[in-house]
C-alpha cells in the first residue's frame, strides 16, 4: 500500500506562504503528500524548519516511512565516535519529521508514532553510552573489561522510565533514565574504580544526547528518578539500588517501575535487576492503600504546578490538569498496583494495553475503559501537536485566539469544534477518574446506643489503629461500617464479634483500605463476624485472604483436583527460593481455605461438599509441595536412592473428608530398590535418607513460617505407631500389613489414599491395598474386635448433646462400622457412604440400614463441620451467637436449637441400636 493511500486526514496551513515555502524545497511531492507537507510546515514553525533541513532525504523516505525509520536506526548504530553527536542529531530531525507527518496524516496510529520516537531514544542512548564507555575501557579505566564488553557497555544499563519505558514517548519529550551498573563484574576496590569510570561515561553520554548545538539536540535527559538523586551519582551499583527500593521505596516509585524497561546498554543485566525488583513493585496482596497515596500525589502535583481552580481551556495543561493525560495514567497504574501482584497478566507497561487488560479482568467496566482509551488517544494527539508547533516540551493549550486557530489548523479541524471537543473530553475524564480516587458519597455517622459506644470507645487502643494513617482511613470507613452494623438483627452481638477481630488485627492500613474501596466486602465481612467468630479470628490473623474475594472467581465452581494442583504448581514454579515456596504454598492454601468456609457459611455448598473441598485442598497442597521438598533435600544429599517415596493419606484425609480445623493423618512409604546410599554432597544411607526426608516433608507442612502453618500432621497410623520409623520401606509395609497388623490397622487401611510422591510407587501401594482388602477374612474375629473397639471408644469418650463425633450412634461409631463393612466386603472404596453401600451389597447391612446410617452420619457431620467452622473446636451454641445458631438450624432444616438437639438425640440413638444389631449378625462371605 502506498503512503499516499494511507492518508486519512490532513492539516491546514495556518500560514499559507510558509507552507508554500516548504513545498518549494520538495517539488517532487504532489497531491495529498504535498498537502500534508504544506499543512504541517504552514502551521508548525518547527516542522517548517525540519522540512528545509531534510529536503533531500524526505521525498524518498515518504515512499516507505517504516523502512526510513529502520534505516536511520541502523545508520546511527554504526556511527564512529567522532560522528556520534552530529549523526544522532540528524537522526532525530529525520525521525521527528517522519513521525510528525505520519501522525498528522493519520498514516500511523498513535502507538506507531510513540513507538518510533521510543525506538530512537533507546538506540540513541545505547549508541552514546557505548561510545563513551568504550573510551573508558580502551583507556584501561574499567578493571577487567575489554573490547568484548563494549557492546554490553561493560555492565551498565539505562533503564527507560515513564513514557519511554512504555514505548509511549511523546513528540518533544525528554527521556527519564536510571543508569546502573552490574557490580558482580568487579571485586573489591575494582568496583570503585569502575564506578568512577561509569559516572564519567554516563555524564558524557547524556551530554551527547542533550547538549544544544548548531545541529540541534537529540533528547533532553533527566536522571532524577534514581534513588536519592541529590546524593547519589548518575550511575551506581544495582545492589545499592535494590537495597534502597526494598527498604524505603515509595508508592510513586512503585508506580514508576510499572513502565520501567531495560532499554540500552547491558539489557540482560537490567532485565535481571527488574526481575529482582518485582516484589517491590508488585505486592503479593491486593494493595488498596495505593489509591489514597496516588490521590495524595495527584493533589500535590496540582498544587505544585498551580493547576487548581476552575476549569478553563486557555492555558489548560493537557497532561497534569483536570481531566488530563496523567489522570488516565494514574487511574490505570493504581489499579495495576492494586491487583498486579496477584495477576501477572496486568503487568503491562502501556496505558492503553493496561486499560484493556483491566477491563478484561473486571477491574474496570468495559465502557469506561473504552471511553478512557479514546480520550487518552485524543489527548495525546493534541499534546503532540502542541509540541510540534515549536519543539517545546509543553502540555498547555494556547492562551490567545490566534494560537488556538493555529492549533486547530494543525489538527485539521474547526477551532470552535476543537475547543468543545477538548473541553468535553477533559470534563468526562475528570468525572470518571475523580470518583475512583475521591468518592463523593459520604455516610453520616449514626447515633449509637450506650452499649455500642462502650465497644467503639476502646478501638483507639488497638494495634491496628496505632498509626495515624490507619486512623485516618478508619475514620472515613467507620460511619458506613456502623450504619451497616445497626441494620443487622443483632447489632450489639455483631459489633462485639467485630471488636474481637479488630483487637487481634496486627495492622490496619491495608485491610481498612480494602474495605473502603470495596463496600460490598463489608457486608460479607459482617456476615462472617456475626455468624462465625472462629472464621473472624482466622481473618484477623490472615486478613490478606480477603483479596481473593474480589479477585474475580471467588464464587466460581470448585475446580477439578488436577486444576487445583496445576494452579498451585504455577504459583510455585515462579519461585526459586525454597523458603519462599513454603510461604507461597501457605498463602495459596489460606485463600482457598477461606473460600470454602465462606461458601459453606453462605449455603452455597453443603457440609459434605465442604468436607470434600477441604480434603481436595489438603491433597493438592501436599502433592504440589512434595516435589519442592524432594528438590531441596536432593540438593544437599543427592537424588533419592531407588524408586523414591510416596505419601499415603490416612483417616479423614484418605477418606476425602476434612473440616476447617482438621490435621492430616499420613504415612510415608519408600522403596530403595536395593540401593544402599544416595549420591550427593552429603550422601546418606537409604534408610536414614528417607527418615530425614520424611522429617523435612513434615517440617515443610507444619513449620510456622512468616505466613503461618500449612497443616498439622499426625504420623501415628504408620506401622508400629510412635515406636516405628517415620518412613516405612515398601517391603516392610507389606510384610507388616500381611503378618502383624491388628484389625484396627486394616480398618484404617480401608480409608487410605495415595496423595503425593512417585506415581509408580503410589500405584504399587494402592494395588497392594486393594489386593489385601480383597483377601478372605475371619469375619467373626473382625466383628468381635470391632465390638471391643467400639466399647472402649464409648467408655473413653461417651459424647454429649453437642458432640457429634464421639458417642454411640455418632460419627466415629458409624465410621467404625462402615470401615468394617469395607473390610468384610473387600471394596477399595474410601468414602463412608460407599463403604456402607458395599456392606449392603454384601448382605451384611440391609439397604434401608445403609440409607439410615448415611443420613445419621450426614447429620452429625453437618454439626461437626459447622462446629469447626464456627468455633474451631467443640460446638457451644451459646458461644456462636444468634447468627451461628441460625446457621446451624438452617443447615439442618429445623426451626430451633431445641428441635435440633431432639433430632440429634433421636437419630443417634436409632443409629446406635442399628449398629448393635449389625455387629451382632454374621456377615456373608464376599463372592469370589
Amino acid at each position: 500500500m502506498s503512503t499516499v493511500s494511507r492518508i486519512t486526514r490532513l492539516p491546514r496551513a495556518f500560514e499559507v506562504d510558509r507552507g508554500a515555502d516548504a513545498l518549494g524545497v520538495v517539488p517532487s511531492l504532489s497531491g495529498d503528500l504535498a498537502a500534508l507537507v504544506a499543512g504541517a510546515a504552514g502551521s508548525a514553525p518547527y516542522l517548517h524548519g525540519l522540512v528545509l533541513r531534510e529536503a533531500a532525504w524526505l521525498p524518498e523516505a515518504l515512499d516507505d516511512p517504516e523502512r526510513a525509520v529502520r534505516d536511520e536506526l541502523a545508520r546511527i548504530s554504526e556511527l564512529p565516535f567522532d560522528q556520534i553527536d552530529g549523526g544522532l542529531r540528524q537522526a532525530k530531525r529525520r525521525i521527528a519529521l517522519m513521525a510528525a507527518l505520519c501522525d498528522l496524516g493519520g498514516i500511523w496510529a498513535l502507538s506507531q508514532v510513540t513507538g518510533a520516537l521510543s525506538d530512537l531514544a533507546d538506540t540513541a542512548t545505547h549508541v552514546a553510552l557505548r561510545a563513551h564507555i568504550a573510551r573508558e575501557i580502551t583507556r584501561g579505566k574499567v578493571p577487567g573489561q575489554n573490547a568484548d564488553d563494549i557492546e554490553t557497555c561493560g555492565g551498565v544499563v539505562a533503564l527507560a522510565m515513564g513514557k519511554q519505558g512504555a514505548g509511549e514517548l511523546n513528540y518533544s519529550s525528554d527521556i527519564d533514565l536510571i543508569c546502573l551498573f552490574d557490580e558482580t563484574r568487579f571485586d573489591g576496590a575494582d568496583q570503585m574504580e569502575a564506578r568512577a569510570a561509569y559516572i564519567r561515561a554516563t555524564r558524557r553520554a547524556m551530554a551527547s544526547l542533550s547538549d544544544l548545538t548548531g545541529e540541534g539536540y537529540v533528547f533532553r535527559t533527566d536522571l532524577r528518578l534514581r534513588p536519592d538523586p541529590s546524593v547519589t551519582p548518575v550511575c551506581f551499583a544495582m545492589d545499592a539500588a535494590e537495597r534502597y527500593y526494598e527498604s524505603v521505596g515509595r508508592t510513586w516509585e512503585r508506580a514508576a517501575f510499572i513502565k520501567a524497561r531495560a532499554a540500552s546498554g547491558d539489557i540482560a543485566a537490567g532485565t535481571r535487576f527488574l526481575e529482582h525488583l518485582t516484589p517491590f513493585v508488585w505486592r503479593k496482596h491486593l494493595d488498596f492503600h495505593a489509591i489514597q497515596e496516588t490521590h495524595d500525589m495527584r493533589l500535590k502535583i496540582r498544587q505544585h504546578k498551580g493547576l487548581g481552580g476552575a476549569f478553563a481551556l486557555e492555558g489548560h495543561n493537557m497532561k497534569l490538569g483536570l481531566g488530563g493525560i496523567r489522570e488516565i495514567e494514574f487511574f490505570a497504574q493504581t489499579r495495576q498496583l492494586i491487583a498486579g501482584g496477584r495477576d501477572r497478566e496486568l503487568r503491562m507497561r502501556g496505558t492503553v494495553e493496561a486499560l484493556g487488560a483491566l477491563a478484561q479482568k473486571g477491574w474496570v467496566e468495559a465502557d469506561v475503559a473504552r471511553t478512557l482509551t479514546d480520550d487518552y488517544t485524543a489527548h495525546r494527539e493534541v499534546e503532540h501537536r502542541l509540541q510540534m508547533l515549536r519543539d517545546q516540551q509543553t502540555h498547555s493549550l494556547p492562551v490567545t485566539p490566534l494560537e488556538f486557530d493555529r492549533l486547530a489548523a494543525l489538527l485539521g479541524v474547526d477551532t470552535d469544534a476543537m475547543r468543545a471537543d477538548i473541553a468535553q473530553r477533559c470534563e468526562r475524564v475528570h468525572a470518571l477518574t475523580e470518583e475512583f480516587f475521591a468518592p463523593s458519597d459520604t455516610v453520616q455517622a449514626p447515633e449509637l446506643p450506650h452499649e455500642l459506644r462502650e465497644i467503639t470507645a476502646r478501638w483507639s487502643t488497638y494495634p491496628s489503629l496505632r498509626s495515624e494513617r490507619a486512623q485516618e482511613i478508619f475514620d472515613r470507613l467507620k460511619p458506613d461500617l456502623l450504619a451497616r452494623v445497626q441494620k443487622l438483627d443483632r447489632p450489639v452481638e455483631a459489633l462485639t464479634h467485630f471488636d474481637g477481630f479488630l483487637k487481634q488485627l496486627p495492622a490496619g492500613v491495608q485491610v481498612f483500605s480494602l474495605f473502603e474501596a470495596n463496600p460490598p466486602l463489608v457486608d460479607l465481612f459482617l456476615d462472617i463476624v456475626s455468624v462465625a467468630p472462629h472464621l473472624a479470628q482466622y481473618l484477623s490473623r490472615n486478613a490478606d485472604v480477603l483479596d481473593a474475594v474480589i479477585g474475580g472467581d471467588f464464587f466460581a465452581p470448585w475446580p477439578e483436583p488436577s486444576a487445583l494442583e496445576a494452579d498451585l504448581a504455577r504459583h510455585l514454579a515462579r519461585i526459586d527460593d525454597y523458603e519462599n515456596q513454603l510461604n507461597a504454598s501457605r498463602r495459596w492454601a489460606k485463600e482457598w481455605h477461606f473460600r470454602i468456609g465462606v461458601h459453606q457459611l453462605r449455603g452455597l455448598i453443603t457440609a459434605d461438599e465442604a468436607g470434600e473441598q477441604y480434603a481436595a485442598l489438603a491433597r493438592a497442597s501436599v502433592a504440589v509441595l512434595y516435589p519442592c521438598v524432594v528438590a531441596e533435600f536432593a540438593r544437599k544429599h543427592g537424588e533419592a536412592p531407588g524408586r523414591g517415596a510416596m505419601v499415603l493419606g490416612m483417616g479423614s484425609l484418605g477418606a476425602g473428608r476434612l473440616t476447617a480445623a482438621s490435621d492430616l493423618d499420613m504415612i510415608v512409604i519408600y522403596d530403595a530398590a536395593g540401593v544402599d546410599t544416595s549420591e550427593g554432597r552429603r550422601p546418606l544411607q537409604s534408610r536414614t535418607y528417607y527418615a530425614r526426608f520424611t522429617q523435612a516433608l513434615i517440617t515443610a507442612i507444619t513449620a510456622q513460617t512468616s505466613e503461618g502453618r500449612l497443616y498439622e500432621v499426625d504420623m501415628r497410623l504408620r506401622p508400629s505407631g510412635k515406636q516405628g520409623p517415620v518412613a516405612t520401606s515398601l517391603d516392610a509395609f507389606k510384610s507388616y500389613q500381611e503378618t502383624q497388623a491388628w484389625v484396627w490397622e486394616h480398618l484404617a487401611l480401608t480409608r487410605a489414599t495415595p496423595v503425593a510422591g512417585e506415581a509408580a510407587l503410589m500405584a504399587d501401594v494402592e494395588a497392594f491395598r486393594t489386593t489385601l482388602l480383597s483377601r478372605p477374612k475371619a469375619e467373626v474375629d473382625i466383628r468381635r474386635d470391632t465390638q471391643d473397639m467400639r466399647r472402649r471408644l464409648t467408655e473413653a469418650k461417651p459424647g454429649a448433646t453437642w458432640d457429634p463425633k464421639n458417642g454411640r450412634g455418632r460419627m466415629m461409631d458409624i465410621e467404625l462400622v462402615a470401615e468394617t463393612a469395607a473390610l468384610l466386603s473387600g471394596t477399595p472404596a474410601q468414602n463412608i457412604y460407599a463403604q456402607l453401600e458395599a456392606g449392603a451389597d454384601l448382605g451384611w447391612l440391609t439397604h434401608s440400614e445403609a440409607v439410615a446410617l448415611s443420613a445419621a452420619y450426614r447429620m452429625t457431620w453437618q454439626l461437626q463441620s459447622a462446629a469447626r467452622l464456627l468455633t474451631g473446636g467443640m460446638l457451644d451454641p451459646d458461644a456462636v451467637g444468634e447468627g451461628g445458631r441460625a446457621f446451624l438450624c438452617r443447615s439442618n432444616a429445623v426451626e430451633t436449637m431445641d428441635d435440633l438437639a431432639r433430632e440429634v438425640a433421636t437419630t443417634c440413638e436409632a443409629a446406635a441400636q442399628m449398629l448393635d444389631a449389625i455387629l451382632a449378625r454374621a456377615a456373608p462371605c464376599p463372592p469370589a
